[in-house]
């Protein structure tokens, strides 16, 4: 139980220092949530697998544009980091960056 508390404090900080950042719109938040489902479906490892199909259907983005965009900026505003796969069949990957620095959360 102390591992779960502990990675949902971590999501709460990280949406504390989204909800400051005026650059983030809900499309970020809705993404930062269906990642924080995958992150525990994954069992809280770093670096977890992501599906872009499915990601986008748990945050409601309908344009492939703009779950690119998201994952860019998130990486670039260092929320998370992302190592996205061109592989059809190998999902990609997603570390969750410390709110506080921009080292992964493990």
């Amino acid at each position: 139980m102390t591992l779960l508390k502990n990675e949902v404090a971590a999501f709460g900080s990280l949406l504390r220092k989204a909800e400051k950042d005026k650059s983030l719109f809900a499309t970020h938040i809705s993404l930062m949530a269906a990642l924080f489902v995958f992150w525990q479906r994954n069992g809280f490892k770093s670096p977890f697998n992501v599906n872009r199909k499915e990601l986008m259907a748990f945050s409601k983005i309908a344009s492939v544009a703009t779950y690119h965009k998201c994952m860019r900026e998130l990486d670039g505003r260092g929320y998370i980091k992302y190592a996205p796969s061109f592989h059809p069949k190998t999902g990609s990957l997603v570390y969750w960056l410390s709110p506080f620095t921009s080292t992964p959360i493990i």
